[in-house]
């Protein structure tokens, strides 16, 4: 009988019950394939992630991420939350007021910085991938009906509705209103229609964002929906919520400040779980540069599993 340890926590938030959970592994070393698939299954959240030794010397962990479906290359708030686990758990050595540490991933190695005071990681912001403006959807009329909107929702906005990537393409929906938006049901879509929309543009997750929100501090109100996933919506989304960052700052849908802008990202308050990301994106003049998503995380829960 194997026996391996797991922890929960919840990411992109400094309460319990809020954000977005995550079970890691962080002992994953004899897990087949088969066997990581059945106990992402078991955890039955919208990742859970294991932690391996790194294959190459740039790294200084491998992680696996896998969905109850599907192995993942790339997530933000798993790999947030398994940054976090580690340092908690005393197999990263934490120097003040930064320590960086690198993943390998299914996207390559990619860093992160750990903000520490009082020899406790207080926030992580991990760098994504360098960011990729992708197709255009021309006419929005079927995706409006997989949303449930009236077309003029997201026309009005005047801004395009896109595919952008920082590790995992994306679209990225601009709405008009934050009403229109708080009243989307999750399960009440029409994913045949959405559904089909996605494989068209060769993506499966939907950023759905308006710029009225419900905290003064925020700068976008956020969901995203991921029928194809399995995950009809999630409370905090850090790959697409870096995306999202990029693609405002393409288009100078928010004040553009070089050599680095910050946006404040509010999501997962229709699902009951409150979560606040944290975006910079670099920029110079025409030319996007790195895109760096953090946020807090809290510990919730910690077991065995045997099987």
């Amino acid at each position: 009988m194997k026996a391996y340890r797991f922890v929960q926590v919840d990411v992109f938030t400094h309460i319990p019950f809020g954000g977005n959970p995550l079970a890691v592994f962080p002992e994953a070393e004899g897990l087949t394939n088969e066997d990581m698939q059945r106990l992402a299954q078991e955890m039955n959240l919208s990742e859970t992630t294991f932690v391996l030794p790194a294959q190459t010397a740039e790294a200084d962990f491998k992680v696996r991420i896998f969905t109850p479906a599907a192995e993942l290359p790339f997530a933000g708030h798993p790999v947030i939350g398994t940054h976090w686990t580690l340092a908690h758990l005393g197999r990263v050595p934490l120097q003040e007021p930064l320590t960086q540490v690198r993943f390998e991933l299914g996207v390559g190695v990619l860093a992160a910085d750990l903000h520490v005071s009082d020899a406790q990681v207080t926030r992580v912001v991990m760098t994504q991938a360098r960011p990729q403006f992708l197709t255009h959807l021309e006419d929005v009329t079927d995706l409006a009906t997989g949303l449930g909107l009236p077309p003029e929702a997201i026309t009005d906005t005047n801004l395009p509705v896109q595919i952008v990537s920082t590790g995992v393409p994306q679209m990225m929906v601009p709405v008009r209103s934050l009403a229109e938006v708080q009243a989307m049901d999750a399960n009440k879509l029409n994913t045949g229609v959405l559904n089909e929309v996605c494989r068209q543009l060769d993506t499966e997750c939907v950023m759905v964002f308006t710029f009225e929100t419900e905290q003064a501090a925020s700068t976008v109100h956020v969901r995203m929906f991921a029928p194809l996933l399995g995950v009809p919506e999630d409370p905090a989304t850090g790959s697409a919520n870096g995306a999202l960052g990029a693609y405002l700052v393409h288009h100078r849908a928010v004040t553009v400040t070089e050599p680095s802008t910050h946006i404040i990202s509010e999501q997962g308050a229709e699902m009951g779980r409150p979560s606040t990301i944290y975006v910079e994106v670099d920029s110079q003049g025409e030319t996007s540069g790195a895109v760096r998503v953090g946020g807090e995380v809290v510990a919730i829960a910690e077991g065995t599993i045997r099987f």
